[in-house]
Formats: C-alpha cells, sequence, structure tokens
C-alpha cells in the first residue's frame, strides 16, 4: 500500500474515533455503547466501553473508547492497536497505575487490571476474537503478542464527561 494511501486511511479512521470519543463523552454514555462495525470485519452490535488513565510521561488524563467483552464478571479489552508493532499508549500508561477509570454506558467505575496467562488468556483471546474477529488479523500482522487485559470494577465514580478528555 501507498504511504499516501495509509495516510488517508489513518486520518480517516482518527477522524471516526474522535467523533465516537465526542459522542459518547457529549451523551454522558447514552450513544457510542453499541456500535455497528459489520463494515470493517466486524459485528453489527459491537459493546464500547471508554478508559481513562493517566500519561506515564505528561500527567495528562486520556479517555478511550475500546472493544470490550465481560468474562465471568470482568470488563475485558484488548491492546491491540490495529495490529501495529508498538504497544498503544493506553496500555503503556495503565502498566504505571493499579487502578484505571472505566465506562460502560452511562456507568463509570473505579477498576483494578490484569492481564490473563496461560490457558485463562488463551480462552478470554478466543472469546475476543469472536467478538471482534479483525483481532485474529492484527495479530497476524505484528510480532508482538497483543496484551488482553481484564478490567474488575471497584467503586463507582463519576461519569466521564467532555471536559476529562
Amino acid at each position: 500500500m501507498a504511504d499516501a494511501d495509509a495516510a488517508s486511511i489513518r486520518a480517516a479512521r482518527g477522524e471516526w474515533a474522535d467523533e465516537h470519543l465526542r459522542s459518547y463523552l457529549e451523551s454522558g454514555g447514552a450513544q457510542g455503547h453499541v456500535l455497528d462495525l459489520s463494515s470493517v470485519g466486524g459485528h453489527a452490535l459491537t459493546t464500547h466501553c471508554l478508559i481513562k488513565c493517566v500519561g506515564r510521561k505528561s500527567g495528562r488524563v486520556h479517555v478511550k473508547p475500546l472493544i470490550y467483552g465481560n468474562v465471568a464478571g470482568e470488563i475485558v479489552i484488548v491492546a491491540s492497536k490495529g495490529g501495529a508493532d508498538d504497544h498503544p499508549q493506553w496500555y503503556l500508561n495503565i502498566q504505571d497505575s493499579e487502578t484505571i477509570g472505566v465506562q460502560i454506558a452511562t456507568q463509570a467505575f473505579e477498576a483494578t487490571w490484569r492481564e490473563p496467562e496461560d490457558e485463562e488468556r488463551h480462552a478470554v483471546w478466543t472469546y475476543m476474537t469472536h467478538l471482534y474477529p479483525p483481532y485474529l488479523g492484527y495479530q497476524t500482522s505484528t510480532t508482538r503478542r497483543i496484551p488482553v487485559v481484564m478490567l474488575k470494577t471497584v467503586r463507582p465514580i463519576p461519569a466521564f464527561t467532555p471536559a476529562d478528555a
């Protein structure tokens, strides 16, 4: 693919992601929780959460929309970055924190996080690839092992607002 084509695709995705985040935040979570991702290989009813973490270098608060699943009462997110060779910044940022914020639709929580290992990781990864099949292609496009993160809610917190982003 030509560099100009790749740049155009990245720009379009960035605009879409910015609009998704804005809609989720401005609606208090009433919009943006479920999206139709069938046009990109996902499902018509794909669930999204928001995570809120602090930048490990900047100290700034960042809010990011992510596809999520639920396994045995824990929220599961995937640090895919579309199959890039480096980890997403949000994943690097949470490694410096014991807890992060997570919002599902209109409800937000403080949550602890962990990475499943061995057989549990395999089962959770398989589940997440059924929720969003493009994860399989993302994994084959990179040599890094795409992290799977499980969040356990600790306590309710106020829903995120545009001022948080």
